[in-house]
């Protein structure tokens, strides 16, 4: 990889829940690293993806939904960690991405814009899921009112879903950052481990499957992960997955009639690990009940939510 004008620094992905942030840094890695469903709070951890071009690299750093503070008596252990998450993003960063999604901008918007410029960062706006416009003529509409008074580096109306509009953003966002060679190595998609990324595939189908009727009550732990070598068929990941919920009335849910809505969950993480790894995963997965998990902050610490 050359080194000559070439530009590498981190992009903060900033923006309301459920804006299309985990999809807009898949697509522009080029690879799942952010699971992806339709729920509010799916993203929890912070998380980078690392995006290589020609030109140089885009660092991207995944958060959750940014909120308003609601105080502790109010916010539960995790929505306070969740909240940390993402303005933790914003320390170290060159630029950052403000998601929104089209034909629309309210207070939480308004919120997550100033606290960016806050923080003195440039802020690149990107108006996500255009394609869903029904009327494409209030479009430009739109983005001269949301653009009057506030200073953005760019403005760029995309479907991260469709891939569409990607190489302009790419293009503004690479102009923010300094001159450098490249912070990670090219083959390299994430700064979290492969057990991390297993936990958060199965996670990702329990907010997919069971989003309305359990949308925050769960959470998944890796218990173990061992890999074998076998010159015949490859390598195979023993992967042994628990998950957590806070009342039996929640582990006969996940559990399923007979225990299938388990196996599904179990065989759909199973698919998408195996295209992420590239290798062969024996999937085992268990349901218990810890009370109050989600507002416990020492057993959330326990389940991998550090600071």
């Amino acid at each position: 990889m050359s080194t000559s004008n070439f530009r590498a620094g981190h992009v903060a992905v900033i923006g309301r829940p459920n804006v299309g942030k985990s999809t807009l840094t898949n697509a522009l890695v080029g690879a799942k690293v952010s699971i992806v469903s339709n729920r509010p709070q799916t993203t929890r951890h912070r998380l980078l993806g690392i995006a290589t071009f020609p030109a140089g690299q885009l660092v991207l750093v995944d958060t959750p939904g940014l909120h308003r503070d609601q105080g502790k008596a109010t916010a539960s252990a995790m929505h306070r960690w969740m909240n940390r998450a993402a303005r933790g993003a914003l320390e170290g960063v060159d630029a950052a991405m403000l998601v929104v999604r089209a034909g629309q901008w309210d207070e939480a918007d308004g919120f997550a814009y100033e606290a960016l410029r806050s923080a003195g960062l440039p802020v690149v706006l990107v108006v996500n899921q255009v394609d869903r416009l029904k009327d494409k003529s209030a479009l430009l509409p739109y983005l001269a009112q949301i653009s009057e008074g506030r200073d953005f580096a760019g403005v760029h109306p995309i479907s991260a879903l469709k891939r569409n509009g990607l190489e302009a953003l790419v293009d503004t966002l690479l102009a923010l950052m300094p001159e450098q060679p490249a912070i990670y190595g090219e083959d390299e998609i994430t700064d979290k481990s492969q057990r991390f990324l297993a936990g958060e595939m199965v996670r990702e189908q329990l907010m997919r499957q069971l989003g309305k009727e359990l949308p925050y009550a769960t959470t998944v732990e890796i218990e173990r992960f061992e890999v074998e070598e076998s010159a015949k068929s490859g390598p195979l990941l023993r992967i042994g997955a628990v998950i957590w919920v806070e009342r039996d009335g929640q582990k006969a849910i996940v559990i399923g009639k007979g225990g299938e809505r388990l196996r599904e969950i179990g065989a759909k993480a199973r698919q998408h690990m195996e295209r992420l790894f590239g290798a062969r995963v024996f999937l085992e997965t268990w349901v218990r009940v810890r009370q109050g998990w989600s507002d416990d902050e020492a057993a959330l610490r326990a389940f991998g939510y550090h600071d």
